[in-house]
């Protein structure tokens, strides 16, 4: 495995954000001949000044730990699952979100979209899915995207899979993941049918389109994350809440109250 110094992992995290060392110098209220001693090892930046860095060139937690490790120090923000007793009341506000949004589908997911929690109203689509595809970890764009999983149900499936591959690149630009590449290698990369699509990019708003009990519901999606985490499963965990697009699809979630179908056993952890 590669070892890379404090100095090269900023000059990465820099490059990638597209910023000059003068850009990061004044973001970070320090001179551009600190930021480029400290990047060309000339000068060991203190963890607090590491932090400051990293803080202006937006890295996620756990690249933060990584930084702090690379320039001798030790990490500063944990990583606990989400059932840790020290995270319950983070766990207590995620449910209720995903509780407060019914009738309507919520659901969380981490930075691998895989799924964490929902509430009541995404578990009845669970039930035409193949097993397989409901072992966990429960993937959501494997789910959204698969054939077994919630494909049949999507009518415009090309702009949703479009939609899917802009958020992961996206994603991907910020902080880059191997698995996550590997998702999107899998089931992202584009194919002769979604390049004759429309750009995704410059909508608004892209509905997904679902046909169920024979009627189309238009729905659009929100996503909520913490606002100052300090731990990186918080960092990572972000709440996707599908709201009605026109009035007939409101109309379904309020009169069923979600319940599109039979709810198979449990799949992921319900709010």
């Amino acid at each position: 495995m590669t070892v890379h110094t404090i100095g090269e992992l900023l000059r990465q995290w820099r490059h990638r954000r597209r910023l000059s060392q003068l850009d990061l110098a004044i973001a970070a209220d320090v001179s551009a001949r600190h930021v480029s001693l400290v990047e060309t090892g000339k000068s060991n930046p203190s963890a607090d000044m590491v932090l400051r860095l990293a803080d202006q060139l937006d890295v996620p937690l756990r690249d933060r730990n990584r930084l702090l490790l690379a320039a001798g120090f030790a990490p500063r923000y944990t990583e606990r699952p989400l059932e840790d007793e020290a995270l319950s009341a983070a766990r207590d506000a995620v449910a209720r979100v995903l509780r407060a949004h019914e009738p309507y589908p919520a659901l969380a997911f981490d930075r691998r979209w895989n799924i964490v929690m929902v509430n009541r109203a995404v578990e009845p689509f669970f039930a035409g899915v193949d097993p397989d595809l409901l072992r966990p970890p429960i993937n959501l764009v494997r789910l959204g995207l698969d054939p077994r999983g919630f494909a049949p149900l999507v009518v415009n499936l090309v702009d949703v899979r479009g939609v899917f591959r802009s958020r992961i690149r996206r994603q991907l630009a910020v902080a880059p993941d191997a698995e996550l590449t590997a998702l999107y290698e899998e089931l992202l990369e584009p194919d002769s049918e979604d390049a004759s699509s429309r750009s995704v990019e410059s909508d608004v708003v892209i509905p997904m389109i679902l046909r169920v009990a024979g009627r189309e519901l238009r729905l659009f999606s929100t996503i909520t994350t913490f606002g100052t985490p300090m731990d990186i499963t918080l960092d990572e965990v972000a709440i996707e809440s599908y709201y009605p697009a026109d009035a007939e699809s409101a109309a379904y979630f309020e009169k069923t109250g979600g319940d599109v179908r039979a709810v198979p056993e449990q799949r992921a952890r319900n709010a």
